[in-house]
């Protein structure tokens, strides 16, 4: 497999904020979202090569049943991903995977963390990456599969409260329960964060949405490994 980064943190995001968890960030993106902020597995992929076997033995020597398998986007490595999280289940593992939600292949996950794409997310319409990205963000045949197959949480990056409307026009066009919806402030700073989330609990509250921090920017600021 390709991948950037194997390390031990806690989940600073969604349903399981907070737990102890094991990272495994492969390489590649097929989007490219302006404000991503890891640019060295996604946009500029550093391309480490590790076997599935090893990248087993990598995981299981923390000694943690949180595995969380993030990118880039992961599915792009669908034949690899398949075997890796065959191989982590068959060891107890609780898998979470990370994904855009714009590739589907089925794999053995106990959680689907899917981040579709807002319009926030578009490159500068004079960059060439602006049409294949719009094109791409949002799928909803391979966002339908995900929910029917899996425990899902669909986790959006708000930057603006415009946003809102955008996310609920999916959810009504899907039939996405609220519960399922989780709302995450756009930011790779404290100030940034905290200047988004006062009104974003009011959204949640008045919605039914599930409200999410960046733990690891209010604990470590934007520092890779964490």
């Amino acid at each position: 497999m390709k991948y950037s980064e194997i390390f031990y943190s806690i989940q600073g995001e969604g349903q399981l904020v907070g737990l102890p968890s094991v990272f495994f960030r492969t390489s590649y993106c097929n989007l490219r979202c302006i404000w991503c902020d890891t640019p060295y597995t996604s946009w500029q992929p550093e391309d480490k090569d590790i076997s599935v076997e090893d990248a087993v033995v990598a995981i299981l020597a923390y000694d943690c049943q949180q595995v969380v398998i993030t990118g880039g986007e992961p599915f792009m490595q669908a034949k690899e991903l398949t075997l890796l999280c065959q191989q982590l289940h068959q060891q107890g593992q609780h898998i979470t995977i990370e994904t855009n939600g714009t590739l589907f292949q089925q794999v053995e996950a106990d959680l689907l963390s899917i981040s579709p794409k807002l319009a926030n997310s578009n490159p500068a319409t004079s960059n060439h990456h602006f049409q294949p990205h719009q094109r791409l963000r949002i799928n909803q045949p391979v966002l339908r599969q995900f929910l029917d197959y899996y425990s899902c949480q669909l986790k959006f990056v708000v930057e603006t409260e415009p946003d809102l409307v955008e996310i609920q026009q999916l959810q009504q066009e899907m039939q996405i329960p609220s519960s399922t919806i989780v709302l995450m402030p756009q930011g790779i700073s404290r100030h940034q964060i905290q200047a988004k989330q006062n009104w974003m609990v009011e959204i949640c509250q008045q919605y039914g949405c599930r409200y999410s921090p960046r733990l690891q920017i209010d604990i470590w600021g934007n520092k890779r490994g964490t």
